[in-house]
């Protein structure tokens, strides 16, 4: 699906902090505590315009582009649903997805109202391939390998993006660079850091950059 007309902003402030809303969900795997919302919000608006219905397979995130689609798997108990991440939220600390009630009752989370999950987003096919007979596979993109490196802010003013790099720059951090990018609303300055080769390694450098005090993501280049 192309970006949500709605709820794709550069950034935006809940509760005095500040989400990056990340340009591409390509690479994207994290692990977290689920949650999920139900009664109270069917009906109302999501963040990209469409009404929540609780009982469709949706999710809220804080900072996936939207739509987007995960694979959420409760590591409790194993199960796994893929959904539509159509939402913002949920803004609690500690916790990376809110689901909708029909995904929730899926995976066992309705009752205890929070779970630990993996959320793995859900690339497009890369190419088809042709197999005897005639018929065609889909062949997937495979997220865990490729150039990897780790955002760590983004401005519209390119001035504040240089400060910053030549900042890491001093610190001796890595791979220090600017890439600039026209969202069609306006050019964004992203500051990036670091390099991996694998989702593995850019998971651990990610970790370590968020204990350095970074807002940080990974990103697939």
């Amino acid at each position: 699906e192309p970006p949500s007309k709605y709820g794709n902003p550069s950034s935006y402030v809940v509760h005095g902090k500040r989400y990056y809303v990340k340009s591409s969900s390509k690479g994207y795997v994290k692990q977290g505590v689920a949650s999920w919302y139900g009664k109270k919000f069917h009906g109302r608006q999501t963040s990209n315009g469409e009404r929540y219905d609780m009982y469709r397979m949706t999710a809220a995130h804080k900072t996936l582009p939207l739509p987007t689609n995960v694979r959420v798997t409760n590591l409790r108990n194993g199960r796994s649903v893929i959904v539509r991440v159509n939402d913002r939220g949920p803004f609690v600390q500690g916790r990376i997805i809110d689901l909708s009630y029909g995904a929730a009752n899926k995976l066992g989370v309705v009752g205890p109202g929070t779970a630990p999950v993996e959320i793995v987003a859900l690339a497009a096919p890369a190419h088809t391939v042709r197999q005897p007979g005639g018929q065609e596979r889909l062949v997937a993109v495979d997220l865990t390998s490729g150039n990897f490196t780790f955002q760590v802010g983004a401005f519209q003013d390119r001035n504040n993006a240089e400060r910053l790099a030549a900042k890491l720059r001093k610190e001796n951090y890595s791979h220090v660079h600017v890439a600039s990018f026209d969202r069609g609303d306006g050019m964004f300055h992203r500051v990036r850091v670091g390099r991996a080769t694998s989702l593995k390694e850019a998971d651990q450098y990610e970790q370590a950059l968020i204990r350095q005090g970074f807002d940080v993501f990974i990103v697939a280049e």
